[in-house]
């Protein structure tokens, strides 16, 4: 039987900022002691006043308890109570000192004055402007919070979003809920379609509403891009709906035509004889066009060098690296004198540095306009190694508008070069190279390095793959391994598996590549937390944060990177200063990744630091990536992880000293060549595969990763001009007539 329970919460003994449950004391003027409260109470404050329904049950260990199922709050009225509120933490800007300070100045009219007088704040002792503007924000922000907290509280939305749908939507916030709570999923990183669905559904949208399907659909797509895929047929998006959405695809396919009615989609028969159309969002459509519209650009304007006789440059340049080039490195560097865009490609030990060395130094002979690019910084500082020329990322060439949004270079304000050599293109998605092509003036020339059987960028697409199989952009392969490479077993190996032979696994402590033979899963990841700890730091001096580098194919499991962060982190960092916060714990000393693109703060998916400040009462943690330090508030947690461990494919471009990779059978899924093949490509000194051969063997068999969906190399080989107007309006006499159908 349901009974009601009113008090004062007396302190927060535990909350979980993800789902909202809550342990908390309350002092009740019915009981002598304060009495334990659990369930879903955020937000709720010490201080507090609460009336809550629920019932009392007793638990094995923590004795009884009362089990709130629905309550209410309301402010404290007495100084006490007022004081213990303000110095919950809950408004920055008020600790126990200001608390105190203000409770004694205002005494009972205190939240009186917090919301109608709040400048009156300044009589009180200590607190000036800037103190007085963070009380002002979080008074306020508080305030919109709660009022969206109350009608998110039963649908299991965490404080964290629901801070987040306030900075987004601030006083509009219930009503953009309201009135299209599917818009939560386009408009906010971290509430997906299945957020927004389950309080569409509280507030009664009807399942099959065109909002819901339409919705679900732009979701779907959004979920397929992260999966790497620019674009996907028609039958395989209806099934995908119709498993998410328990509808009938007719119904979804009713609801495809409007969106492209009203642009937000494009969709295209990709072939003559294809017998189901292809589906972009709007923006994915656009770029793979543009980009072909760019590449199509720099092809045919003149270059702005001039040119020179390659068999004598390159007979000065041999002198010059003290080197004599085989002959697919002298067409490499010829092309590369020679043509506006080229592509070299290759695997380790293939001499794509050596190239890239001599064409700069060639080319530095004729003009002092040169950029170096990659994906990653880690990418950019391995490129500056190389060449002993400053490197950048993409992202820093291209310049980011904090004001307009985008980057600052672009068609009208290219980057300043007469030659831009772009590394580790392989991990360039296609969204970036978009970017990257439009800033390129069209007098420049442009060398692409990378190696197409690496795993394809983490974002959508498979950009070098499409260019070089559209054999409209002139590419050069390097196939030959160079001597001083085949000493390295790494290098040996990498190929191997790359031609789909099983590698070298005999025991021999003195190379380069060791494979430890183990079968349970248990046992893989005591060997490899012995390795990181001990083995290798002690016997081989290698610093186990900065020179270790674990990789692990999946991201469940015994061997997947949660649980080997939460082992690596408790035995290589028991540090106590810690905070949890959006389901994930990092301590001080934290090794960290960026796993999504912050513009804002200049740092990059795949980007590898170390956490330098915890400030809670800030609300902050500090991070340093490359020198740099980047501050993120709590509700922003969720853009890093732990790295201790991390997939091959977000460390894609980077390079470590170590590389360690558990590979087992558990893994089945995701046992592919060009994964193990990368991973392996990772290492610069020592790579160890801890494991079992015939996971090894799975791996060297198989294909490659699942098929990616993209546009690009179809559009390449049409060589398609984009002649669609910015409002997609698209006419009867556009050049895409014959290819693109708006009518399903």
């Amino acid at each position: 039987m349901l009974e009601t329970l009113a008090g004062t919460i007396d302190q927060i003994v535990f909350q979980n900022e993800e789902n909202g449950y809550t342990v908390a004391r309350l002092k009740s003027p019915v009981f002598k002691e304060p009495v334990v409260v659990v369930g879903n109470m955020m937000p709720i404050a010490s201080g507090e006043i609460i009336t809550a329904t629920g019932m009392w049950k007793h638990h094995s260990s923590f004795g009884r308890q009362f089990v709130v199922e629905a309550f209410e709050v309301s402010l404290p009225k007495d100084l006490k109570g007022i004081e213990r509120y303000l110095e919950s933490g809950v408004i920055k800007g008020i600790g126990s000192t200001y608390a105190k300070r203000i409770v004694e100045y205002f005494g009972t009219k205190t939240f009186e004055i917090l919301d109608r007088h709040i400048d009156r704040l300044e009589e009180v002792e200590g607190i000036g402007n800037k103190r007085l503007d963070k009380i002002k924000a979080s008074w306020t922000e508080q305030g919109a919070i709660r009022n969206v907290m109350v009608f998110l509280r039963g649908h299991n939305v965490s404080l964290s979003l629901a801070q987040k749908i306030y900075r987004r939507y601030k006083e509009q916030a219930l009503e953009v809920i309201q009135k299209n709570p599917y818009q939560l999923a386009r408009d906010i990183a971290g509430i997906g379609f299945k957020t927004a669905d389950a309080l569409a559904q509280e507030i009664g949208m009807d399942k099959e509403s065109p909002e819901r399907i339409a919705s679900a659909i732009e979701h779907i797509l959004r979920v397929l891009s992260e999966e790497g895929h620019s674009c996907y047929p028609l039958k395989g998006l209806l099934q995908h709906g119709t498993n998410l959405l328990e509808v009938s695809p007719d119904l979804i396919e009713k609801e495809v035509q409007p969106l492209i009615n009203e642009r937000r989609l494009v969709s295209l028969l990709m072939h003559e004889k294809a017998s189901d159309f292809t589906l972009w969002t709007k923006q994915m459509f656009e770029t793979e066009i543009g980009i072909v519209e760019e590449l199509e650009r720099l092809t045919t304007h003149q270059c702005a060098l001039r040119s020179v006789d390659c068999e004598k440059a390159i007979a000065w340049v041999e002198a010059q690296l003290g080197i004599s080039f085989a002959q697919e490195q002298i067409v490499a560097i010829t092309k590369s004198m020679q043509e506006k865009v080229h592509i070299i490609t290759g695997g380790p030990g293939t001499g794509k540095s050596t190239i890239t060395k001599a064409i700069l130094a060639l080319s530095e002979k004729i003009t002092g306009k040169i950029l170096l690019g990659a994906p990653t910084g880690r990418a950019a500082k391995r490129l500056s190694e190389i060449t002993k020329r400053k490197a950048s990322t993409i992202h820093s060439l291209l310049e980011m508008d904090f004001v307009q949004g985008g980057f600052k270079r672009n068609r009208i304000n290219p980057l300043q070069c007469d030659l831009l050599i772009i590394d580790e293109a392989s991990m360039v998605d296609t969204q970036l190279m978009g970017h990257l092509l439009r800033a390129v003036p069209s007098k420049a020339r442009l060398l692409i390095i990378g190696d197409i059987d690496q795993l394809p960028s983490v974002g959508p697409g498979t950009v070098l793959k499409d260019m070089i199989e559209s054999e409209t952009i002139l590419t050069t392969r390097l196939k030959e391994i160079f001597r001083q490479a085949k000493g390295s077993r790494i290098v040996r190996n990498a190929h191997r598996v790359n031609q789909g032979q099983f590698p070298e696994l005999e025991e021999d402590p003195k190379s380069d590549f060791w494979f430890i033979p183990l079968e349970k899963p248990e046992d893989i990841l005591a060997k490899i937390l012995e390795l990181v700890t001990k083995k290798l730091p002690e016997e081989r001096h290698f610093h186990p944060f900065d020179e270790i580098q674990v990789l692990s194919p999946m991201k469940k499991g015994v061997l997947g990177t949660l649980n080997i962060n939460i082992a690596l982190q408790d035995k290589l960092n028991p540090s106590l200063k810690r905070v949890t916060k959006m389901g994930r714990t990092f301590r001080l000393g934290d090794k960290v990744m960026q796993v999504r693109n912050n513009y804002d703060k200049l740092v990059f998916n795949g980007d590898v630091g170390r956490i330098v400040e915890i400030d809670e009462h800030e609300e902050e943690i500090v991070a340093l990536f490359d020198g740099q330090e980047v501050v993120y508030n709590f509700t922003e947690m969720d853009e890093l992880i732990l790295a201790y461990a991390v997939s091959v494919h977000k460390y894609q471009g980077s390079e470590c000293p170590v590389i360690l990779m558990p590979i087992h059978t558990s893994h089945f899924k995701l046992l592919v060549k060009n994964l193990v093949y990368t991973g392996i490509t990772r290492g610069k000194k020592l790579v160890i595969l801890v494991g079992s051969k015939r996971a090894i063997a799975i791996a060297v068999k198989s294909v490659s990763v699942e098929e990616r969906f993209t546009g690009l190399k179809h559009f390449l080989r049409e060589n398609l001009k984009k002649t669609t107007p910015p409002s997609m309006e698209l006419k009867q006499e556009s050049l895409f007539e014959d290819l693109l159908d708006l009518k399903i």
